[in-house]
């Protein structure tokens, strides 16, 4: 298996809304990373209606690396979730993961764990020093956590970070929720169906600038509809665990 994750690409995703103090190291760190662990990769930036200068630095990094580097532009913000849809849409990799433009994710503490791809078909990355997060930050994730687990019969440690996917197991999600609880949405469904999954300990960096759009009221409000509409489908099915049915190309195929 480890001939054949060679041959695969890799599809990063990331994000950007006003990160012109950001977005420039996020997309470098990000190119180290690929050189570092040996990995055919490629950066689809989607900036989600930026009215700062983060277009500009977009440019400029992908003038000096146009093989690796795509670019979609919203004219207007349109959010996280379709974001990310629109960027596994335009992947030419078999793995995807996301990396916001914030750069608070470090893509070295991700892209370290990207040969266990040959052993299971999703890594989970949980943050262990969430010291670096405010603790109203931490307390909410706290909340969110527990609520999670409790109602999908789970023990995540994280649903909200760089997991890198097969990406024959997004086009297979029956449900593409694009608000803030897609990242949430797309594990229980995966895991439910009876994906192999590992979850694996990362550093998150402080951020240096910019604001997080993460903790808002619309931002609530999306996670709120998301989490209904999931309760609603995952309750609704007889048997909560319906296996069987993966893709061709994943390693829960196969082992099963």
């Amino acid at each position: 298996m480890t001939g054949e994750l060679n041959k695969k690409k890799l599809s990063v995703i990331m994000p950007a809304l006003n990160e012109e103090l950001n977005i420039s190291d996020a997309i470098s760190s990000t190119l180290d990373a690929f050189d570092s662990f040996k990995i055919d990769g490629e950066i689809i930036v989607v900036n989600d209606g930026s009215f700062d200068r983060t277009q500009e630095f977009i440019e400029q990094k992908r003038k000096k690396n146009s093989d690796k580097i795509r670019v979609i532009r919203h004219e207007k913000p349109m959010g996280l979730g379709i974001s990310f849809w629109e960027g596994v849409e335009y992947a030419k990799g078999n793995i995807v993961v996301m990396l916001p433009g914030d750069n608070e994710n470090d893509p070295n503490e991700t892209l370290r764990y990207y040969r266990l791809l040959e052993h299971v078909d999703i890594v989970i990355p949980f943050i262990f020093n969430r010291e670096v997060r405010p603790i109203f930050r931490n307390i909410l994730s706290l909340i969110y956590r527990v609520i999670i687990n409790t109602t999908f019969l789970v023990n995540f440690n994280y649903t909200n970070g760089t997991v890198l996917y097969r990406k024959s197991i997004l086009d297979g999600i029956d449900h593409k929720s694009s608000g803030f609880f897609f990242q949430t949405d797309i594990l229980i469904r995966a895991v439910k169906t009876g994906y192999l999954f590992a979850e694996v300990p990362y550093k998150l960096r402080k951020r240096i600038g910019g604001v997080s759009k993460a903790v808002t009221f619309p931002s609530l409000i999306q996670v709120i509809k998301g989490y209904l509409k999931l309760v609603k489908d995952y309750y609704s099915k007889k048997d909560k665990k319906q296996t069987g049915n993966f893709s061709s190309d994943s390693l829960t195929a196969i082992r099963r």
